[in-house]
C-alpha cells in the first residue's frame, strides 16, 4: 500500500476507485466496504484508494473538546488498512478551511480535479461538505455530471447490530472486550513503551510490565483486570492485565495500566509493548490488605489461563 500525504502530488493512479471516511478502528463494517473498494477496482482495471484525514475533524473543529478517544492510532490504522488490501492511502491534513467547503466544490475540486475519481464506493450513512449537507442523492446527481460511478454499501450487522465505531467504543468503556472484538474483528490493541512504576507487584510476587501509551487520545477499556496476550521484543506472552488507580496498594493514585506476563523473568523498561485484549475477568476492587490481593492475583492468573486457552480451543 502506497501512503500519500500531499493532495497535490496524487498523480499518476489510474482509475481511481475511492472510499473516504475516518475509519476509526477498521471494524467489520468498514471493511465490508474496503472489500467492495478492492472488488470495483479490479473490475474497473483501477487501483483502490483511501481518502482519509490527520488530524481526526473533531480535534480541529472542536479544539477543546477532550472528550474524543479513537481506537486506533495512525500507525495501527495504516497496518490495518494494508491488511485490507487497499492500493492507496491519502491522507490529507484537516483544516477549517477544508470543512468549510461546499458539497459541491468538495466533489468537483477535491474528488474530482484534485483525485480524478473514477468510482465512487460509500458507507450508507456518509455525508460530506459544509454542514454536511452532501448525501449519497446529490453524489449521483454530481456522478452523471461528472461522469463517476457512485455505490452506496448499506450497514454491517453482527448479532442484528449495526456496527459502528461509536459502539466499538462504547463497548470498550463498559469494559466488554469480547463484544468489541466481535464489531472489530480482531482484539483491542493497546500498545506502548515500558515505563517504570512503583515495583509493588515485584514484592508481591506479581511484577508487571506499565505501559506508558504512544498516543494520548488512544482509548483506554473500563478499569478492571483482563486477560490479555502479549508482544515483548517480538516474543508472544499470555498475561494478566490491570487497568486502575489501584486501590489497595495506593491512596488517590493516577490510572495506570500494568500486565503480569506468565513467564516473563527480566527488564523491559524501555521496550515497546503491545497488549491485546480478549476478556474481562473482574472489576477493580479494594481488597482488606496486600494478602488478600495476593490470593484474588492468585485466582486472576488461574481465570485468566481459562480464558486464553478457550480462546485458543476455539
Amino acid at each position: 500500500m502506497q501512503v500519500h500525504t500531499d493532495l497535490e502530488r496524487f498523480t499518476g493512479v489510474e482509475r481511481p476507485v475511492l472510499t473516504t471516511g475516518t475509519f476509526d478502528g477498521v471494524h467489520r463494517g468498514h471493511r465490508v466496504i474496503l472489500d467492495r473498494l478492492n472488488q470495483v477496482a479490479r473490475r474497473e482495471g483501477g487501483s483502490s484508494v483511501l481518502f482519509t484525514f490527520h488530524p481526526h475533524p473533531r480535534m480541529v473543529l472542536f479544539p477543546t473538546d477532550n472528550d474524543l478517544k479513537l481506537l486506533s492510532t495512525q500507525k495501527e490504522k495504516i497496518a490495518l488498512l494494508e491488511a485490507a488490501g487497499v492500493d492507496h492511502l491519502l491522507v490529507i491534513p484537516f483544516s477549517r478551511a477544508f470543512s468549510r467547503l461546499k458539497a459541491l466544490e468538495y466533489v468537483r475540486d477535491v474528488l474530482v480535479e484534485a483525485i480524478g475519481v473514477h468510482a465512487l464506493v460509500i458507507g450508507h450513512d456518509h455525508r460530506f461538505g459544509r454542514n454536511r449537507e452532501g448525501d449519497i442523492h446529490l453524489l449521483r446527481q454530481l456522478g452523471e455530471v461528472y461522469d463517476f460511478q457512485v455505490e452506496e454499501i448499506p450497514a454491517h450487522e453482527v448479532d442484528h447490530v449495526q456496527v459502528s465505531s461509536t459502539k466499538v467504543r462504547q463497548a470498550l468503556l463498559a469494559g466488554d472486550v469480547r463484544t468489541a472484538t466481535g464489531y472489530l474483528g480482531y482484539a483491542y490493541t493497546l500498545a506502548g513503551v515500558v515505563v517504570k512504576g512503583d515495583q509493588r507487584g515485584r514484592s508481591i510476587g506479581f511484577p508487571t510490565a506499565n505501559l506508558g501509551l504512544v498516543d494520548p487520545h488512544k482509548l483506554v477499556p473500563a478499569n478492571g483486570v483482563y486477560a490479555v496476550t502479549a508482544t515483548l521484543r517480538g516474543q508472544p506472552y499470555r498475561g494478566m492485565l490491570n487497568i486502575g488507580v489501584r486501590p489497595t496498594a495506593v491512596q488517590g493514585g493516577e490510572r495506570t495500566i500494568e500486565a503480569h506476563l506468565f513467564g516473563l523473568d527480566h527488564e523491559v523498561y524501555g521496550e515497546t509493548m503491545e497488549l491485546q485484549l480478549h476478556a474481562r475477568l473482574r472489576d477493580e476492587r479494594t481488597f482488606s490488605g496486600l494478602d488478600a490481593l495476593m490470593e484474588q492475583l492468585h485466582r486472576d492468573r488461574e481465570a485468566a489461563q481459562a480464558a486464553l486457552n478457550a480462546l485458543s480451543a476455539s
